[in-house]
């Protein structure tokens, strides 16, 4: 298991892509890491956006250490439009990011990219949806399904899951726990 000793913190919120979530929190935890599911609240279930899947958070996001992950992950869906607006969860973001740790950012999870200010100067990916925002926010378009920037791991959308998680577990295999 290549992700032992490597601790998660995944963000949920209303509306996440079901998929962007639970394949990378299953990916994830298959090899060994150690998944905290953080939102805006803890103790609230959140339905995914396909109305199917729901997923509950442990923590809210000012409850948690930053220092204490080595990434935090972000899906897409409606959620990242929703947490953005949350100062803990932008502050958690900002700092895992400011320590040298790694942010995973799929689909519309670029929208948190931006409203925390870590994307500017970064090559970004991510729902067409967003092209503009990123590039407003002074990222650089790339139109691949996955890969790392400095210490960002972009995803593009849902049907990219399969190289998003191939970035994500080799960017954390490498990355100091």
């Amino acid at each position: 298991m290549k992700l032992e000793n490597t601790r998660i913190a995944m963000l949920v919120g209303p509306g996440f892509e079901d998929l962007e979530f639970w394949a990378v929190y299953m990916r994830m935890e298959e090899e060994g890491a150690d998944i905290d599911v953080v939102g805006m609240e803890a103790g609230v279930e959140y339905t995914g956006k396909s109305g199917g899947l729901t997923a509950e958070t442990e923590f809210a996001a000012e409850e948690v250490d930053p220092p204490a992950f080595d990434a935090v992950l972000v899906p897409g869906g409606w959620t990242p439009d929703k947490i953005r607006r949350d100062e803990s969860v932008l502050d958690l973001v900002r700092d895992v990011y400011e320590d040298g740790n790694i942010v995973g950012l799929i689909c519309h999870a670029g929208l948190v990219g931006i409203s925390a200010g870590i994307v500017e100067g970064s090559d970004a990916t991510g729902s067409l949806g967003i092209k503009d925002d990123l590039v407003n926010a002074g990222a650089n378009w790339v139109d691949e399904p996955a890969f790392r920037d400095g210490n960002i791991v972009w995803g593009r959308v849902v049907a990219d899951i399969p190289d998003y998680n191939r970035v994500l577990v080799n960017t954390l295999a490498e990355h100091p726990a």
